[in-house]
């Protein structure tokens, strides 16, 4: 059975790590606005071209288009037997104008997964990150150090530490997000639609426990 669900988290919750997961349980896509912002953007469509427009000059991409582009890509065969939307809505007013275009093609949402961890517990986990300058597989320095210090382990080039995940960054985006976020989770939680999923554990046990709150 697939679902039609949106995947609310901070960055660092893992919310990537658990949609892969999610896929393969119920063979469903993921939409992330950013990728199909910059397919709809190669493809050259229609929409992509409006949206390249934005892009070009750094600008936000309107609400309107974005929808249009979402739209596109919820119309396509494999979206059928549901979908999860990462990335978007990020407010209220995408939030409503998502409600209103599921609606027009029969669809609506089943459930909003909402990924909690600790600012504290996120500010530990992003900080650790190191990055290799050559192939770009990724460490931590407490969860999955290298073999040998500040070396990958797999093609003996640096690692580093990007500035996303530097905690002055992180803590800034912490914020950023809980002041968008906030009103979305108050509002599908208000439509009974909120599941909030607790994101400490292993990443197993975190999967088991969505699939709970999925299947009841």
């Amino acid at each position: 059975m697939g679902y039609n669900l949106i995947l609310l988290g901070p960055p660092g919750a893992g919310k990537g790590t658990q949609a892969k997961l999610l896929i393969e349980r119920y063979c469903i896509p993921q939409i992330s606005t950013g990728d199909i912002l910059r397919a709809a953007v190669k493809d050259q469509t229609q929409s992509g071209a409006r949206a390249k427009e934005f892009m070009d000059r750094g600008a936000l991409v309107p609400d309107d288009l974005v929808i249009e582009i979402i739209k596109d890509r919820l119309s396509l065969a494999d979206t059928a037997a549901g979908f999860i939307l990462d990335g978007f809505p990020r407010t209220v007013a995408q939030a409503d104008a998502l409600a209103v275009m599921l609606k027009s093609n029969g669809k609506s949402i089943d459930h909003v997964i909402s990924m909690t961890v600790d600012n504290e517990e996120l500010v530990k986990r992003v900080i650790g990150r190191l990055t290799c300058r050559g192939c770009g597989k990724g460490y931590h320095q407490i969860f999955d150090p290298p073999a040998v210090k500040g070396v990958c382990s797999a093609c003996g080039a640096e690692l580093y530490q990007r500035d996303d995940d530097k905690e002055e960054t992180m803590r800034s985006r912490l914020l950023t997000y809980e002041s968008q976020t906030a009103p979305l989770i108050k509002y599908y939680s208000s439509l009974g639609l909120l599941r909030p999923v607790d994101g400490l554990g292993s990443i197993q046990e975190i999967n088991d426990t969505l699939a709970k709150v999925l299947e009841g």
